[in-house]
This record gives C-alpha cells, sequence and structure tokens, in this order.
C-alpha cells in the first residue's frame, strides 16, 4: 500500500549546501520534495531541498550530462574536491511536481546540507512526520527461535509517523548475547545509531538490535536504551504476540 504521494511543498526554512567547507549554494527560496521510495523522478527516495539553479554558486556545477529521462547531473567541485554525480534538475517534471522545473538537489550523502545553522543528517525531515516517545509499564518480551532475547516491563515506546511502534529497552534487560557491529545508521528524527548482532542458538542474526547513544535533542529519552527490529523477531506485549510488521526492513 502506497502511504505517500509526491507532492512539493514550500518551506521557509534557510538551506545552504556546503562541499569541503566551501558554500556551494545558499537559499531562501527552497521548496522541499516529499516522496519516498521509488516515484515519479529519477533519483528521489527519500525527502530532499530543491532550489533555484539561480541560488547555485557559479562555477560549482561541471561537466553537466542530460539522460534519456531529461535529468540533467552534474559533477560538484568546491573546496578542493570533486564529487561526480553531486547535482541534479529534472528538466520536464510531470504533475504534481512542476514546481521543481529550474530547480537543483544534491546527494545528502556526499555534501553537507544546512538548514538555518543546524547541520542536516540523511535527508530533509518531513514536517508531516510526528516522533512521540513515552515511558510505559508493559510487560515486553522479545523472542526468536524460542529463544528469549530480552525481557522488561520498563520498556520507552517510540512512535514514528506511519512506522511500527519500536520499543526501546534497558540494556540490563537485553538477556541475549550481543555483538557491536561496524554498521552506524543515521536518522534526522532521532540522531546517529549504533548496531548489534545476536546470537540465537548456533546461528548469528547481523544487525538485529540498534540503539542511539547521543540522540538529538529532541529525542533524549531513548538514550542509550537497545532496540530490536519488530519485523525480525517475535515480539510479546502484555501476553499477547505480536504479529511481524511488512515494512521496508523486513
Amino acid at each position: 500500500m502506497q502511504l505517500w504521494w509526491p507532492s512539493v511543498e514550500p518551506t521557509a526554512r534557510w538551506i545552504r549546501v556546503r562541499l569541503g567547507g566551501e558554500l556551494v549554494a545558499d537559499s531562501r527560496r527552497a521548496v522541499l520534495h516529499l516522496t519516498y521510495g521509488p516515484g515519479a523522478l529519477p533519483r528521489s527516495f527519500l525527502p530532499t531541498y530543491y532550489v533555484p539553479v539561480e541560488d547555485v554558486r557559479p562555477g560549482v556545477l561541471v561537466d553537466g550530462q542530460l539522460d534519456d529521462s531529461g535529468t540533467t547531473t552534474w559533477a560538484v567541485a568546491a573546496g578542493g574536491r570533486r564529487v561526480e554525480g553531486g547535482a541534479w534538475m529534472h528538466r520536464s517534471p510531470p504533475p504534481p511536481l512542476e514546481a521543481l522545473t529550474g530547480m537543483v538537489t544534491f546527494s545528502w550523502r556526499r555534501l553537507d546540507w544546512f538548514e538555518e545553522d543546524e547541520p542536516l543528517m540523511a535527508h530533509a525531515r518531513d514536517p508531516h512526520t510526528r516522533v512521540d516517545v513515552a515511558p510505559s509499564s508493559r510487560h515486553v518480551r522479545v523472542e526468536l527461535d524460542g529463544h528469549l532475547l530480552a525481557e522488561s516491563t520498563r520498556p520507552t515506546l517510540l512512535f514514528e509517523t506511519t512506522l511500527p511502534v519500536r520499543y526501546y529497552l534497558p540494556r540490563e534487560d537485553v538477556v541475549a548475547e550481543l555483538s557491536p557491529t561496524s554498521t552506524h545508521t543515521i536518522c534526522p528524527y532521532k540522531g546517529v545509531a549504533s548496531w548489534w548482532s545476536v546470537r540465537v542458538g548456533e546461528r548469528v542474526v547481523e544487525d538485529l538490535v540498534w540503539s542511539y547513544p547521543t540522540p538529538i535533542a529532541e529525542n533524549p529519552r531513548i538514550a542509550g536504551l537497545m532496540c530490536f527490529y519488530n519485523e525480525k523477531v517475535d515480539l510479546v506485549v502484555d501476553g499477547e504476540r505480536q504479529e511481524r510488521p511488512v515494512t521496508p526492513w523486513s
């Protein structure tokens, strides 16, 4: 089921993009393109800002190439660095995305974005997404293949728009054998997560548990708590076994 339809919204936020410490784009006329997963435009999978091409510093977009989809892609050169495919523009965006005509966006992984004076992570934040965190006394058991991984009566529940409830548990309530991995992921609503693998019987399940050691200021209550993938474990909440949700992480 599609939960989102691609759209373009105006924003009052001051958007800047840098590479190698040098300014690449500076705009107070940005628009927010909201999309999730493959959509109407090439290279559009998550929310991002587009800025008028006039707000891009002259000379930083080089070696533009127009492909069959009508997308022009440039290398970005600034700060002594060059990022291939670091910027792109859609020449004739389809309805309802016509407002992106003449607008450029940039790679989030390889350039540095700022909203006002705050560095942004991973992708633009969706103003329609809400994250609420609530302490709870629910009885939560986490199991896999009949093995108990964690049990807690003091979980912290995180409710994020359109996603399953996530149960964050104190580290001391996790009984499974955990091994830290090299994986780190970034969420613009929560921060940078560290990941652990779990030994379940004779097998090891990679990257099954995550935690935010230092979450962003808006979500301090999940700091240091452990969360298992609902999609990959069996959750029993207040004695009721939960169905595994189907999400992109299933």
